[in-house]
């Protein structure tokens, strides 16, 4: 186990983090531009934490290895002792990590959520003027997405077509439930996944979500899914997230699975009213919505959407997806989250671009939003309202990376660097 001082470790009590004012963060500098935006957003911290509070907070920085880099330097691609010291810290920064496609390749990112048990993917999106967007009104986007972490097909259980894992799953289903065998169009040639979603898995990840919103002042929590075709996996997450609104949330939230009862007993016109005493009350109104239909309303009223939760692999593909509503992966924040334990890993969201690695025209825009949200929870919000106000500001004035520039009028194109040093000037 890695040994630091106590006074300068973040702690965790009843899943609360303590932050001393002098805390060690460990970070992961990534693949390809990694080193790049991870600097930039070093710099960017230490000058709004430095100026937030006059020298008396500072963040010691700790490298920690994974990927590339540590495949050289140690011969694996994740060491023990960068997990032993993301446990210990409790909250880090990680630059993009290369993940080979391909039968046999491991996803670090995968990886360090499973081994640290991450449930909680935390996406928040909203707009920063004037970025690109293919919206005519982007500013309505400002939607929160809590994607599960742990389950679903991210478990990997998969087994390839003709393996004897593949065949003997075919002859359980053949022989225990001929019903689902018959559902399989090509059962000699097809490879087999499993899904498993669990009520532990889908309760807690919604549990943050209503949390995150009641803490927000949000006004409501949508949980996406597709329930009306995988019914026990996909149905099972709808009906147990509805669950915990109902019975550990009952003052805060209004349900509209209760509703559509009350709705069933008393009349539309008594459900009605009850709705809307309920939002007027400032209740969290907490309902279901199948995730192709979130895919077209996030597209053409992004203002209806606010906390949305969701499974694994529908949260993969709709984070992306709203990403690119504000510009996209390089100006998306992400962190991994469990919220028991207080341990979190902050991150950049998009790949590690080696096209443009190491000629100083990254844009670190998407790992210093995820420091903003680092300092958020860590209670230094005063230092991430100056890093984000500055992002703002320089957005404002048209000074951009390359790649937005690209897609802008009027816009100045600034290196990595550049960018850097006008985010530092404003701070």
């Amino acid at each position: 186990m890695v040994q630091f001082s106590t006074a300068q470790t973040i702690t965790v009590q009843n899943g609360k983090i303590i932050v001393p004012d002098h805390p060690i963060i460990p970070f992961l500098e990534g693949d390809g531009v990694g080193p790049e935006v991870m600097r930039s957003a070093q710099q960017v911290v230490d000058a709004a934490v430095a100026k937030a509070y006059n020298g008396n907070r500072s963040i010691e920085w700790k490298e920690v290895l994974a990927g590339q880099k540590a495949e050289k330097l140690t011969g694996t691609t994740l060491p023990e002792e960068t997990l032993n010291t993301f446990k210990t810290c409790h909250v880090g920064l990680k630059g993009p990590l290369n993940t080979s496609v391909g039968e046999g390749a491991r996803s670090l990112n995968v990886a360090l959520r499973k081994e640290l048990d991450l449930y909680a993917n935390f996406r928040p999106t909203k707009y920063y003027a004037p970025a690109p967007s293919p919206l005519l009104h982007p500013e309505r986007v400002d939607v929160v997405l809590f994607r599960e972490n742990t389950e679903d097909v991210y478990s990997g259980i998969e087994f390839a077509a003709g393996t004897d894992g593949a065949r003997a799953l075919l002859e359980f289903f053949r022989t225990q439930s001929p019903e689902n065998y018959a559902r399989i169009r090509f059962p000699e040639t097809s490879a087999l996944g499993l899904k498993p979603v669990s009520v532990e898995g889908s309760q807690r990840i919604v549990r943050s979500a209503i949390e995150h919103a009641l803490k927000a002042k949000r006004k409501s929590v949508s949980l996406l899914h597709k329930g009306n075709i995988m019914k026990f996996t996909e149905g099972g997450f709808m009906n147990w997230g509805y669950d915990v609104a109902e019975k550990e949330f009952s003052v805060e939230t209004y349900s509209m699975r209760q509703h559509k009862t009350l709705s069933a007993e008393k009349g539309e016109e008594a459900a009605a009213e009850a709705l809307k005493i309920a939002k007027a009350a400032g209740k969290v109104i907490v309902k279901d919505m199948i995730v192709d239909a979130a895919f077209e309303r996030s597209i053409a009223h992004p203002e209806d959407m606010d906390v949305l939760v969701t499974t694994n692999l529908n949260g993969d593909y709709l984070s992306d997806a709203l990403a690119a509503l504000v510009g996209g992966l390089g100006i998306a924040p992400g962190a991994n989250i469990n919220y028991l334990t207080g341990d979190a890993i902050f991150e950049a969201v998009h790949g590690t671009a080696p096209d443009i690695a190491g000629k100083d025209l990254a844009n670190p825009c998407s790992l210093i939003l995820s420091s903003v949200l680092m300092l958020r929870y860590m209670g230094w919000t005063e230092a991430a309202d100056l890093v984000e106000n500055s992002l703002s500001q320089t957005f404002a004035g048209r000074n951009v990376t390359p790649d937005f520039a690209s897609q802008m009028d009027n816009a100045v194109s600034c290196s990595t660097t550049q960018f850097t040093a006008l985010l530092l000037q404003r701070i």
